[in-house]
């Protein structure tokens, strides 16, 4: 039987790094980002790729949500790394009630400034924070689990440690693999890697943590104030 674990992130994190971690295991496959294309056909959000991701990915959510439940895996573990703000407000969960959950947070600061370099701007929808703490209760209340929660800064200081305690909570062994991988391009990237995934590609495990220079906006700043009181309370939940 599949074990299928579902890792909750917002963007600019280390979500895409911490794929290859996990799909560097024998044990795993990874699916990236399978509600994408529902997301933009339903917001119509001027994503990068838009057309591509139509074109090549299911954007009906219920086909999406069997595939990612029922579908036949090829491994024991089944690693979906999934964007919270993909996860419309008002969507049915149910399909998520045997997965096993990990949340992924990052300092609110960081990622609206990663997010505002990327794209030119940012709004409180795009970085998915509010919507994480919302999906953290609901899928808490659904598979009956308590959900691990980790913090990526925490993972780049110390990711042996931090991956080896997650894994511990999950029930799942941890292994070495985990720690590094080959650079390059994988097939289980989603065709907008282009336009996310140049620094992952070039990698070979995660990189050393250095706290980023800020220099936000009122808007920015304005943004970072409203989503850090729901980041707080994922942050007390967090693996140290």
């Amino acid at each position: 039987m599949t074990l299928r674990l579902a890792m909750w992130s917002g963007p600019r994190n280390i979500s895409t790094a911490l794929m290859r971690s996990w799909e560097n295991r024998a044990d795993t496959s990874v699916v990236d980002e399978p509600f994408y294309a529902y997301y933009l056909q339903q917001t119509q959000s001027p994503h990068p790729g838009f057309d591509e991701i139509l074109a090549q990915q299911s954007s009906n959510y219920d086909q999406v949500a069997w595939a990612m439940s029922q579908a036949t895996c090829p491994t024991p573990i089944q690693y979906q790394k999934h964007m919270t703000h993909h996860m419309l407000p008002g969507v049915d969960l149910s399909w998520a009630r045997d997965h096993v959950h990990c949340f992924l947070i990052r300092d609110p600061a960081q990622v609206v400034n990663s997010y505002s370099n990327a794209r030119g701007v940012c709004s409180v929808e795009d970085i998915g924070i509010v919507r994480q703490l919302e999906l953290y209760e609901s899928l808490s209340a659904i598979s009956g689990q308590t959900i691990p929660v980790i913090d990526s800064n925490d993972v780049l200081r110390n990711p042996a440690h931090v991956l080896g305690q997650l894994c511990e909570r999950l029930g799942i062994s941890f292994d070495d693999n985990m720690l590094t991988w080959p650079a390059g391009k994988r097939d289980s990237d989603g065709v907008w890697a282009p336009y996310w995934y140049g620094n992952v590609e070039a990698s070979t495990g995660f990189s050393e943590y250095k706290a980023p220079l800020l220099n936000l906006t009122e808007e920015q700043q304005a943004v970072v104030e409203e989503v850090t009181p729901h980041y707080t309370q994922l942050a007390a939940r967090k693996i140290t």
